[in-house]
This record gives C-alpha cells, sequence and structure tokens, in this order.
C-alpha cells in the first residue's frame, strides 16, 4: 500500500461544507458546491477562471446536462438552471420537507440522476436515495437512509457502490436497467479513520473514497482491498472526482463546519496532480 501526501491548492476558500467535486468535459471545467453556504463554484484550472452563484437554499450536488445548463439537488427537490441567465429554478421533482436537505448525487451511466437526502440532525432513517430518469419519472431506491453520500459506478456498468456514512461501510450493488439489487459490503472503515463519505470510480475499476474526519482520500481496488492512501493537512475530506484534459488530476473538496481552530486549507478545493486515470462522467438526460 502507498501513502502520499502530495497534492496543491487549486482554489484557496473556506466554504463551510465544500462538496461534490465534478468535472464538466463540455465546458472543461470543474463544478463544487459549498452546501451550507448555499453557493454554486465553478473553476477552469487552463484558466484560473472562477464563478460563484449564490442560491435561495442549500444544495447538496450539481452536474451538467445533456441539454445545457446544470441540474441540483436542492434542499426542497430537484430542479434545472440555465447559467446564461439569473432566472429562478425550474423544478423537475419538488417535494419539500421540514427538517431534511438534499446532499450528494450521481449521474448513472443511462443518464439517470440518483439523488440523496438526510436529516439536517442526521436522525437515523431520515433519509433517501432516489432515481430521476430523463423523462421525469421519479423512484424512491431506498427509503432507510442516515447520511446518503457517494455513489458510483464500476467501467462496465455493472456494479454500484454506495455508501451511507455512518455505517463506515462502502457497500455494493449489482445495477442492471436502472435497478440496484443486491446490497453488500465492499469495504469498511476501522474506528477512528474517520468516516466515509464521497467517492469516484476510476478507468481501472478502483474505488476512490473520502474520510471525513480521517484527514486522507483511499484508494480500493475492485476486490475491496486498501491499496492507497493520500494524506491532507485538514480532517473534513468531503469528496474526490477526476478532472482535468484526460482525467489524471484529483479534485478534493473540503470543509470547515464546526472546526474550532480549522487548518488554512479548510473549506479550499484541492487537486492531486496525476494521481490516476478517472472515467469520463455522464451528464444528467433530463
Amino acid at each position: 500500500m502507498s501513502n502520499l501526501s502530495q497534492y496543491d491548492v487549486a482554489v484557496r476558500a473556506e466554504a463551510t461544507l465544500g462538496e461534490g467535486p465534478t468535472w464538466d468535459a463540455v465546458r472543461q471545467r470543474l463544478l463544487w458546491i459549498d452546501i451550507l453556504g448555499a453557493r454554486l463554484h465553478t473553476y477552469d484550472p487552463t484558466s484560473g477562471h472562477r464563478t460563484v452563484r449564490t442560491l435561495d437554499q442549500h444544495i447538496g450536488a450539481v452536474k451538467p446536462r445533456t441539454a445545457g445548463g446544470l441540474v441540483l439537488n436542492l434542499r426542497d427537490g430537484i430542479a434545472v438552471i440555465d447559467e446564461d441567465d439569473d432566472a429562478s429554478v425550474r423544478w423537475l421533482h419538488h417535494e419539500p420537507v421540514p427538517g431534511r436537505r438534499a446532499n450528494d448525487a450521481a449521474v448513472a451511466p443511462d443518464g439517470s440522476l440518483w439523488a440523496g437526502t438526510m436529516r439536517y440532525d442526521e436522525a437515523p432513517g431520515g433519509g433517501t436515495l432516489s432515481r430521476l430518469t430523463a423523462d421525469g419519472t421519479h423512484t424512491t431506491v431506498l427509503d432507510d437512509v442516515t447520511v446518503s453520500n457517494g455513489t458510483g459506478w464500476s467501467p462496465d456498468g455493472r456494479l454500484m457502490y454506495y455508501i451511507d456514512s455512518p455505517t463506515r461501510r462502502i457497500d455494493v450493488f449489482d445495477h442492471a436497467d436502472g435497478q440496484a439489487t443486491g446490497r453488500r459490503t465492499f469495504a469498511e472503515i476501522e474506528d477512528g479513520a474517520g468516516y466515509p463519505d464521497g467517492l469516484t470510480v476510476d478507468a481501472d475499476g478502483c474505488v476512490w473514497v473520502a474520510l471525513w474526519d480521517g484527514s486522507a482520500v483511499r484508494r480500493y481496488t475492485p476486490d475491496g482491498r486498501l491499496d492507497r492512501t493520500i494524506t491532507l493537512p485538514t480532517p473534513l475530506i468531503t469528496a474526490c472526482a477526476f478532472g482535468g484534459p484526460d482525467l489524471s488530476d484529483l479534485y478534493v473538496t473540503t470543509a470547515r463546519v464546526g472546526l474550532e481552530n480549522p487548518h488554512p486549507m479548510a473549506g479550499s478545493l484541492l487537486v492531486v496532480p496525476g494521481a490516476g486515470k478517472g472515467l469520463p462522467q455522464p451528464a444528467f438526460a433530463g
């Protein structure tokens, strides 16, 4: 197993709860968010150009759309926006639940959006994982989730990885025709190493997972063996994704919420150059 601590600061920021890095291949930029700051960030690593858009409610995730614009997993449901104007969001699925907010989301190989929710108080079983298809069909996949987090698919699309953070597990499902079945444990995070948060799957089928309160990103081989750890300077590591023109740079989001004496990098967007080889991510088809 290799241990590395080589990283750069892509965007120096003080995000309360930085999350959800996603590479937008069409516009060659990184999308990421500050959940509790209700901010949508974009970053072009070639030019260094950045934008920040503040929304009127907490945002759990953002993904590109094939039709243009972005799809957002928001506190009160799933919506789309057109970046070329400041018009209000347009709801695709509106389901406000008092005390509940959106969290991580991912786009499946078929272009459907798999979106998670959780209670603000993290009450057990208060969250969900749902699927929204291109035609607007909304289906609840899991209805007994505490903190719905990382979701991703194997290179052939036949496996789906999923994290409900308090379980300290990365689970794996069989995936076919929009269905996830046969849930089982892929890997477990030992006590004292933090909690699994966001994840991404690389071109070799390895699963990379961010460790909340663990100051690290780990890579697990397709058979569930830990083979690499990237140590980072701040404890609240939230999510990771490959980006850049050749998808070789690993972008990592961080948080500073609840830290009494946060590290200067807490809340920044970090990058580990040349960390591996990512998979092209599909855009939401709706």
